[in-house]
């Protein structure tokens, strides 16, 4: 919890990330009226997709807003281009009314987001907001450059406060009433915020490296698991395309990697049976003797109108004498099944 920075502290934080920032004239005073409630202390970061393209148009609204809502509408658009447009400092329309267990993970930075299910906390006056250009279809895609900046942008504000990752968090984990940033999860984008945090200002988004070379492995599964409802289900993994020394995948089971080690890839899961707008979620947890001892964030695979398939980054590390698995969990009555795949590198 803080104060807030001054309008040019927050524009050389996001300059410090080496951000290619641009200034709207009048964005330092742009801000709603006190009246219409509180600018801090603030707890965190939200992102948010602007459902549209991109141009002046889109900066023009988020400044000014719209006949149904007032501006500003964010702090910061941050374009396909990886740059940045500052538009309002102070309080802003972004973030609308939220759940207050969603606040306290932030707060407390527990490494857990529980899913929203009230509005009753105030969130323009707890977040930073960024506006992140892309249509919000699923399909429209996120340019690294992009993925690169909306990270950085994040990363600038957690290190002037000294906030963690999970400080960060997407406007759908604020609310149920909403679905942005739609396109790449963000257990992923706060894996990129955490490894800026681990280095200096304006370092790299990379996780460290040992100086050994890694192994690549490529693992999946072509035919169908069905997934029961409403439970942690392990993936199980039944080919093996590429495992040097063959000592990370246990054989025809749901582990991939095994402790110690460096990961650093992603897991390819489509889905068949997930009604459009539905959700699978999709997590990492760490298994010791059998037994589940650590999860990890968990990020979404939306449905579609047809078979949803979502690529979410893997980066971390495993501790001696355990090993990761991926396992995912949906709601629906009816039969959802996966195919699935892992593609890593690994530093043992």
């Amino acid at each position: 919890m803080a104060a807030p920075l001054s309008a040019p502290q927050f524009r050389a934080a996001l300059k410090a990330e080496r951000l290619t920032v641009v200034e709207r004239a009048g964005w330092s005073t742009n801000r709603r009226p006190t009246s219409t409630g509180s600018w801090g202390p603030l707890n965190g970061v939200m992102i948010h997709h602007t459902a549209s393209g991109d141009g002046p148009g889109i900066v023009g609204v988020c400044y000014s807003g719209r006949s149904d809502l007032p501006g500003p509408l964010c702090h910061g658009v941050i374009h396909r281009d990886g740059s940045i447009t500052l538009v309002g400092w102070g309080r802003a329309n972004h973030a609308g009314l939220g759940d207050d267990d969603a606040l306290a993970a932030v707060i407390n930075e527990s490494g857990s987001h529980p899913a929203p299910n009230e509005q009753n906390v105030d969130g323009n006056a707890r977040f930073v907001g960024f506006e992140c250009v892309n249509r919000g279809t699923g399909s429209d895609p996120w340019p690294e450059v992009q993925l690169d900046a909306i990270a950085r942008a994040a990363a600038a504000v957690c290190r002037a406060y000294g906030w963690g990752p999970h400080s960060v968090i997407g406007h759908l984990e604020w609310t149920n009433q909403k679905i942005d940033p739609r396109g790449f999860s963000m257990s992923s984008m706060r894996a990129r915020v955490a490894a800026l945090l681990a280095g200096p200002a304006g370092g790299t988004t990379q996780p460290p490296q040992e100086d050994d070379m890694p192994h690549y492995l490529s693992i999946g599964r072509s035919s169908w698991m069905t997934v029961a409802p409403d439970v942690w289900d392990a993936i199980e993994f039944t080919e093996e395309w590429s495992d040097p020394g063959h000592d990370h995948w246990d054989k025809g089971g749901a582990q991939f990697v095994a402790g110690p080690a460096l990961f650093n890839g992603q897991v390819g899961i489509r889905v068949d049976g997930l009604p459009e707008g539905a959700q699978l979620q999709v997590m990492l947890s760490e298994v010791k003797d059998g037994k589940y001892v650590k999860d990890h964030d968990i990020s979404e695979v939306i449905g579609t109108d047809g078979d949803a398939f979502q690529v979410v980054p893997l980066t971390g590390s495993v501790p001696p004498g355990r090993g990761m698995r991926v396992r995912v969990k949906h709601w629906e009555a009816g039969p959802v099944r996966i195919q699935a795949y892992v593609k890593a590198l690994i530093w043992a």
